[in-house]
């Protein structure tokens, strides 16, 4: 009889977890749809959590990006984040839309950076490790996008040399 007992307490903590992981998803799926959560993406990962939360304290900004096509989105940032910091979180929030919009599709984010850049008002944001208050970026403010390319003289994007792997063994001999 204790082992049939013993079995189904096995049975039910089994069931039980299941039920309370099913009432969680489901009480999540409800908050996410609720109007007052629409920032919330539909998958939050902790650090969306933390940035909204700090965003609602005063203690993050929401920055508005305007594409070259004249669309924007916003996106959460720390009050401390780096330059380095708003492009991750543009290139979260552009996955984001283009799965929402298009499923799984490839941007090359080197290439974009390679030739685009960050500016707001006049100055454009090249230093990745400067901080956004440096550049006068504060809450609810505009960064855009602007064409770049980086001259060469600045030892950035010279021409690749070739790898002569056998023409130092040509040398030795």
């Amino acid at each position: 009889m204790e082992s049939g007992a013993k079995e189904e307490g096995k049975v039910l903590g089994y069931n039980s977890k299941k039920v309370k992981k099913v009432a969680i998803l489901s009480t999540l799926a409800a908050l996410l749809d609720d109007p007052i959560l629409a920032d919330v993406p539909k998958k939050p990962s902790l650090s969306d959590v933390d940035i909204l939360i700090n965003l609602e304290l005063g203690s993050a900004m929401c920055i508005s990006i305007f594409k070259l096509d004249g669309t924007s989105f916003d996106v959460a940032v720390m009050n401390s984040a780096t330059v380095k910091d708003l492009k991750l979180a543009i290139k979260k929030k552009v996955i984001e839309l283009e799965q929402s919009k298009m499923g799984h599709r490839h941007i090359s984010w080197r290439h974009v950076w390679a030739n685009f850049c960050l500016a707001h008002h006049s100055g454009k944001l090249l230093d990745d490790d400067a901080a956004l208050h440096d550049f006068g970026v504060r809450n609810n403010y505009q960064v855009h996008f602007l064409p770049y390319v980086v001259s060469k003289g600045s030892g950035r994007h010279s021409k690749r040399r070739k790898h002569r792997f056998f023409h130092g063994l040509s040398k030795l001999s």
